[in-house]
């Protein structure tokens, strides 16, 4: 389960965001484009724009369910 506590500091504010256990499988870069990007010099993926439809919302959703290391989470700062 995802830590808030623990997310990775490129994530923007808002309900979903990845922590530091992303292993960079670039799951959720390819589920959820549009929300999720990597940082490169970093090795691991973040949140760069909350979903604002409901597409973009059910690819989040898909993407932190199908997270191999449960890296996403969705209890962030609203």
């Amino acid at each position: 389960m995802a830590d808030r506590e623990d997310k990775n500091v490129e994530n923007v504010t808002g309900k979903f965001y990845v922590d530091s256990q992303c292993i960079d499988c670039d799951l959720c870069r390819e589920t959820a484009p549009n929300n999720f990007t990597r940082a490169d010099d970093e090795g691991y993926s973040f949140v760069f724009k909350q979903p604002e439809n409901a597409e973009e919302l059910a690819q989040s959703r898909e993407a932190m369910e199908g997270c191999p290391v449960e890296a996403i989470g969705e209890d962030g700062d609203a």
